[in-house]
Parts: structure tokens; sequence; C-alpha cells
């Protein structure tokens, strides 16, 4: 019997994760100074101008900032190094704090944006100059861009060669797709706002722009939605893709002296790492070394082609031999 338990300690296991890091805080530092910046003058000119489509752009944005700050909690809590009571670390940080993230934007973004359309609808205000709300809009859009566009470079740096969805799909960094999905919000909340502001004015109809602050509204708690099922896949487990499974699977069954590989046994314990298990079965001959080696090979081969698989265990195992039969002896005549 082979235990072989390893981390990896060439580049994505412990020089990478500080330029990821760095990247990581990068995108939600961007998003934060833009929301700060869009969420006081959002407030100011739907005071001015009894917007609500207005002021649930800003509250949006205003949820957008305690965004931000708590997954820099998390970015920060799952750095901290292993401990007897989490021998694995504590990566998982960053999803529970992901998943507040999206429980807030759902209740405080799209609940609150929902009730402050319903109010307006029922007891509509006329609308002041609607020329600071253009401007407003235009400027906001100029920052959210920006930060989107921080986010979306950082995004592609990391996905490689991947179809965009698909490694949208496939991201276990929440920091990463949350930050996309809150701009693409912000930038799809931001257009139906302006809508919502010209059709009450063009057509005389303040109960428009309440209208507009409901398919805000609308529009977070669906992203909230589907950030709370991506964490909650993180959160309960999830492992590696069935196509990284069975390259693995493959790969190892090339190996002359395995019969059998059991099942892989797999999680992400973090943005950047992924455990895997399993076990092998080995001809009954085969010597201790060749064991090793074999499974130094495979170790070997994982890491370099998936370098978020951080910490392999692969026990190996000798085949039982069935207990031999003699041959029968013929009965000697007497």
């Amino acid at each position: 019997m082979l235990r072989h338990p390893r981390r990896g300690a060439a580049c994505g296991y412990t020089a990478c994760p500080g330029v990821r890091m760095a990247d990581r805080k990068l995108s939600i530092y961007g998003a934060i100074t833009a929301n700060v910046a869009i969420a006081i003058t959002k407030f100011i000119v739907a005071g001015i101008t009894g917007s609500s489509a207005m002021l649930s752009e800003g509250i949006h944005s205003t949820v957008d900032i305690g965004n931000g700050l708590l997954l820099l909690t998390g970015t920060r809590l799952s750095r901290r190094p292993p401990t007897p009571e989490h021998p694995f670390g504590h990566g998982k940080e960053l999803y529970f704090w992901s998943l507040i993230v999206a429980v807030l934007i759902f209740g405080l973004g799209g609940g609150l944006s929902i009730y402050e359309g319903v109010l307006h609808i029922r007891d509509p205000a006329p609308l002041e100059d609607p020329m600071w709300n253009y401007i407003v809009l235009g400027a906001a859009a100029l920052f959210e861009g920006s930060s989107f566009t921080i986010a979306l470079h950082q995004f592609l740096g990391e996905a490689g060669e991947r179809p965009f969805w698909q490694a949208l799909h496939g991201s276990k960094d929440p920091t990463h797709y949350t930050v996309l999905a809150e701009d693409g919000a912000a930038l799809a909340g931001l257009a139906v706002a302006a809508v919502a502001v010209w059709s009450s004015h063009h057509f005389d109809m303040p109960q428009l722009d309440g209208v507009g602050s409901l398919l805000i509204g609308m529009l977070l708690a669906g992203v909230a939605v589907l950030l709370i099922h991506e964490a909650r896949g993180l959160l309960v487990g999830e492992g590696i893709r069935r196509d990284t499974a069975q390259w693995i699977r493959d790969r190892v069954t090339r190996e002359p002296t395995v019969r059998a590989v059991g099942p892989l046994l797999s999680m992400y314990i973090g943005a950047d790492e992924a455990l895997l298990a399993f076990d092998v079965e080995l001809d009954p001959d085969t010597p201790s070394g060749e064991a090793a080696a074999m499974v130094e090979r495979v170790e070997h081969d994982i890491r370099e082609r998936y370098p978020k698989v951080t910490r392999i265990y692969i026990e190996a195992r000798p085949k039982v031999k069935a207990p031999g039969i003699s041959p029968a002896v013929p009965a000697q005549a007497d």
C-alpha cells in the first residue's frame, strides 16, 4: 500500500497565487471606487429630480460598495494559513462571503428597488428637468464601463483560450464572476433607467419611471439568484469538471502497471485550490519503487495540465492474487 499526498510547488501552487491575489483585488478596488462616485451622484440627482429609477440606481450602487468590501473581507480571510481545526486552509471563506453578497443583492438591491417602484407607480410624482438624470447616467455608464473593463480583462487573462461562457460557468473564483455580474447588471440597469426617464417625460406618464425601478429590481434579483446558485455549489463541495476527471482517469490507466482506477474524489477548497484523491490497483508483482515512480509521473502530469489541482492523494495497492488451486492428481490403480 502506498499513500502519496503532495502539494504542488511550481507556478500555480506557491508563486502564482500572489499574482492572482493582486489581480483579484484590482478588479474589486476598481468596482468599489467606481460605485462610490456613482452612488453619491445618483442620490444627489434623485433628490433634485424626484426620479424613482435614479433612486433605485443609487441603492444599487450603494449595495455594490458593500458587496465589494465583503469580497475583500472574504479574500483576506481565505488566505489564512491552515490550522489544526482547518487543515486544508480557509479557502472556502471566499465562497461564504460571496453567498452573503448575493443575498444582499437580492434583498437590498432587488427588494428595495421593487418596493420603490411600487410606491412610485401607486403615487407618481411629476419629474423635474431630466437633463441632470441624463448627465449622471452618462457619467455612471463611463465609470461602470471602466470597472467592467478591468474585471473583464482580469477574467479573460485567467480564462485563456476557453470560450467566454464556458470559462465563466467553470470559474471557481467568486471575485471574478461576481464583479462581472454586478457591473454587467449595473450597465443594464443604467440603460433601463435612461429609457424609463425618457419615456416618462415623452409620454407624460410618471408611472413609467416607477416601472423602470421595478425592472431594475427584477434584474438585480435575477442576477442574485444566479450568484446564489454558484455559491451554493461551491460551498457544498463542488468537484472538478467531468472532462477534467476523464482526462485524469485516462492518464492513470495508460500506466502499464495499473489494473484499475477507483472513483475520483475531488472538491474545490478555494478559488485556486482543488483536492483530488483516488485509489489505484496495481499488478501484484509491482515493486514498491516502480509504484512510487508511477505516482510521481501521474502527479506531475496532472499538475502540469491542471495547476489548480494542488492537493493530490493517491493510494496505490497491489492487486491481491487469487489463492492458487493445486491441479488434481489422477488416482493410481491398485
